[in-house]
């Protein structure tokens, strides 16, 4: 077992306490630098960075990055979830360690979404109804993951479609 234990401490972002959701940064006892390209591998990392090792995962809302001795995950409900997400963790870097000697490593990433794509795909109104000034910020929005076609409102049905199968192309697990 490479990963034992870890520390975890549960916040508010300081940019903006009237966030309702939470932050985690869980301190690792043991370096996991080592597994990193095997748990990348595995779980089909959103983005790898080699020096240092760090691999980030969009999954179900939130990111997760996993460093040599540390675990950071955004956009939280709860300790509950926080406690529940790091300890799927540390099984999957077990398990990926466990399982090395079978698992060819990978330090890329998945392929990124680009913007420009993204804008055609909109109706460039810049109406703001989903909260962005323009339609090129709400596409960089999505580009990074932090929205969605759900999210702009005025997407008829044809370009909803056309940026939902765009975007389909790019994700691991959202």
């Amino acid at each position: 077992m490479l990963l034992k234990s870890y520390h975890k401490r549960i916040f508010r972002a300081e940019c903006n306490p009237g966030f309702e959701s939470l932050h985690c940064i869980a301190q690792l006892e043991q370096d996991v630098s080592l597994a990193l390209p095997y748990l990348n591998a595995e779980l089909g990392g959103f983005e790898y960075l080699k020096d240092p090792p760090a691999v980030t995962f969009k999954t179900h809302g939130r990111l997760i990055t996993v460093q040599g001795r540390e675990i950071a995950v955004n956009a939280l409900k709860d300790e509950a979830e926080a406690d529940k997400i790091l300890e799927w963790l540390k099984q999957e870097i077990n398990a990926a360690w466990e399982k090395r000697e079978e698992i060819e490593p990978s330090e890329k990433g998945l392929p990124k979404p680009k913007i420009i794509e993204i804008l055609k795909c909109l109706p460039k109104t810049n109406c703001m109804a989903c909260g962005a000034a323009t339609c090129m910020v709400f596409a960089t929005q999505v580009a990074e993951g932090a929205k969605g076609p759900d999210d702009c409102p005025s997407l008829n049905g044809s370009e909803k479609n056309r940026l939902n199968e765009y975007l389909a192309g790019f994700s691991s697990c959202s």
